[in-house]
């Protein structure tokens, strides 16, 4: 999708920011910026794009960034309900690669810093004690004043250069558009217009229409935009939903078939298998005995 440049707002008097968000959701704009982001959930549930990867996101979730790698979390549909109680949590670092100055980049010692800003761009979820040192860490550097917040950006740049402990999720490191207002206003009332209807059927003539396209423009638009067909995008969307469902284990798996937008089991099995690789049966079992 073509996603929105986003300005972090970093101060003058900060070479980074560093902030502890408390809301009612993550917002639902699909956005870059050229600061790298790391990205850890304490509370909050619901479905992240991160360059061409669609997946759920849970509580304790830890992720990097890399530079204008776009992104968006969207919560579940609870959290746009105006309930009091429910809320998201998180704590979100920004920097850019030189923040702390060129100089420091090109000492012998930082070897590490490039390659792990290389790694970064591809997305990285960060597991196992790694995730817990630096979410430790991150909560310190919320706290701290002056030089202390540097020497704690070292230490979690280390920590993150160092660490063999995390997942790829982006696929391939696919370019993007750079997007003008009026082509941000549409992706995103396309992206939104799905999230907030999967379960239904969704036509093309809809979709289209509610783009101001032919059905022929949206299917050459959309592929051109994301890589991939409108119908493929809606299919993940569901299935990243049932994933989710899945791991809560509330419900029969056939329940969450309907719940989905599938309008039938064997559908919805091979339409799983296609995009996680499992059925949904072992995808319940590898999660749950974790």
């Amino acid at each position: 999708m073509k996603p929105h440049f986003h300005k972090v707002p970093i101060t003058l008097q900060s070479s980074f920011s560093i902030r502890h968000d408390i809301k009612p959701d993550f917002g639902n704009i699909w956005h870059y910026h050229p600061e790298l982001e790391l990205h850890y959930i304490i509370k909050g549930e619901g479905v992240r794009f991160i360059g061409d990867n669609i997946s759920n996101f849970v509580p304790d979730e830890m992720i990097l960034l890399g530079q204008n790698v776009p992104h968006t979390w969207r919560c579940k549909e609870e959290y746009f309900q105006g309930n009091p109680d429910l809320n998201i949590e998180a704590m979100v670092i920004h920097f850019l690669p030189d923040c702390l100055g060129d100089y420091l980049l090109n000492l012998p010692e930082a070897y590490l810093l490039p390659k792990l800003f290389e790694k970064a761009k591809s997305g990285m979820l960060i597991t196992g004690k790694a995730k817990s040192k630096l979410a430790k860490l991150m909560k310190s550097a919320v706290e701290a004043t002056n030089l202390d917040r540097i020497i704690i950006l070292l230490s979690i740049l280390k920590a993150l250069a160092e660490t063999d402990e995390y997942e790829t999720i982006v696929n391939g490191k696919n370019a993007f558009y750079q997007s003008n207002e009026s082509e941000t206003l549409r992706i995103n009332k396309i992206w939104n217009y799905t999230s907030a209807n999967y379960k239904k059927d969704i036509s093309l003539e809809e979709i289209a229409s509610l783009s101001n396209l032919s059905v022929t423009s949206f299917c050459r638009y959309f592929k051109l935009m994301t890589k991939k067909t409108y119908y493929d995008f809606l299919i993940e969307i569901r299935v990243s939903h049932a994933c989710r469902f899945l791991i809560e284990n509330k419900l029969p798996t056939e329940m969450i078939c309907f719940d989905c937008g599938f309008n039938n089991v064997s559908n919805f099995y091979r339409h799983f298998k296609k995009v996680t690789g499992l059925t949904p049966l072992n995808y319940k079992r590898k999660y749950l005995n974790e």
